[in-house]
């Protein structure tokens, strides 16, 4: 793409550059060797003819296109072509028949001579360029439409992630706000701690979220601060690890936090003994992984109905977004009454979680308690 006084500019591909050269030189070149056999006054002439009716060509091609688009009117095409024939054949045999000279019997004269031959020659010529006409400005028109519609398409995706950002933002602002407010209430001490960390995500928010993609490490950061708020509020065990190099790793905000704010809401939701929440961000061979498990007292019915809650529904329409063919998103419900599930059921999941989680302490709180646990794997890491 070029610029002209601040306005894009296509360049002409290369199959419009083939169509037009065909155009300007398929004739005069063929007819210099198969009938004027290379006749030095009949080549210059055959040349200048088709340096001519050029520009009628291209008048043509981009008329053409015109009738084209105006829908409705199927009869126009045809009697464009009807009349564009009639008028540049018209051309050329008037140009004919004022440089014919009866008396002179040359290779010239006779190419150029009113006959029959020479109609069937000079109609065919014209209807094989107005066809070439016509598909070279086609071929230009319809790159340019698949641009627009990709173009389109871009912008509509950018202002879907934006509205799906902004229904995240405000419902884990909300509950951070819910965070202090409890602590407030019971007059803790570390209520200034959170303040400041939830100083810290607002910024975040405001200032560094405003790009595309930001880096890794940020967003981890992020994180950090989030888990450390709802560790003051809650009392259970909240493990985050980090593996791998994340440094010069970029991803799009708010990619995980729908998934951990899940994990903390379900995790803590009733008058569960012993809540546990595992977060592991992983990174390597090309591929970044979040694995998010949390403990849960609520059966698999309404396992399964939390799986199709309003932040992961977002989530999952960002992923859809961003990573349309690379991402794997794998949902797995675990309950500890073995009575009311059946082997085959605990058979499936535990090789599903062997895969996902080789750490045999993490699969074996998986597999003994009940848990909701989220495995994402982003299959392209966007590397500076």
């Amino acid at each position: 793409m070029e610029y002209d006084n601040d306005r894009l500019r296509r360049r002409t591909t290369r199959t419009e550059t083939v169509c037009w050269v065909l155009v300007a030189l398929l004739s005069p070149v063929t007819d210099s060797l198969a009938v004027l056999r290379l006749d030095v006054a009949g080549c210059i002439v055959a040349f200048l003819i088709s340096g001519i009716t050029f520009p009628l060509y291209m008048l043509y091609g981009h008329l053409m296109g015109m009738t084209f688009i105006a829908r409705g009117r199927k009869a126009l095409p045809v009697l464009l072509f009807g009349l564009s024939l009639l008028v540049i054949s018209g051309l050329i045999l008037t140009f004919y028949s004022v440089l014919h000279r009866p008396d002179l019997k040359t290779t010239f004269m006779a190419y150029i001579s009113l006959n029959t031959y020479t109609l069937y020659r000079v109609f065919g010529w014209v209807a094989i360029n107005l066809s070439l006409s016509t598909l070279a400005f086609n071929t230009g028109r319809s790159i340019d439409q698949n641009e627009e519609l990709q173009t389109a398409k871009k912008e509509s995706s950018f202002f879907q992630l934006r509205y799906l950002r902004a229904q995240l933002n405000p419902h884990f602002l909300f509950n951070t706000l819910n965070s202090i407010y409890s602590l407030s209430l019971h007059k803790s001490d570390r209520a200034p701690e959170v303040v400041v960390r939830l100083a810290d995500i607002m910024r975040y928010l405001i200032y560094e979220c405003d790009e595309e993609t930001i880096p890794l490490d940020k967003e981890i950061e992020f994180i950090r601060n989030y888990i450390e708020i709802e560790k003051i509020r809650h009392k259970a065990d909240i493990r985050l690890s980090v593996e791998g190099i994340t440094s010069g790793v970029r991803i799009e905000p708010f990619l995980f936090i729908s998934f951990i704010e899940n994990s903390f809401k379900h995790a803590m939701d009733n008058s569960f003994n012993e809540p546990y929440i595992y977060i592991t961000i992983k990174i390597g061979s090309g591929q970044l992984t979040l694995n998010v498990i949390n403990s849960t007292d609520a059966d698999l019915e309404l396992q399964a109905k939390r799986i199709n809650g309003k932040g992961i529904a977002h989530s999952r329409s960002l992923l859809e977004l961003l990573y349309p063919k690379s991402f794997d998103l794998d949902i797995i419900q675990t309950e500890k009454d073995e009575s009311r599930t059946s082997q085959l059921r605990l058979r499936n999941a535990r090789e599903r979680l062997e895969t996902l989680y080789p750490d045999s302490h993490t699969l074996d709180v998986i597999l003994n308690k009940s848990s909701f646990t989220v495995s994402l794997i982003l299959k392209t890491v966007n590397v500076c």
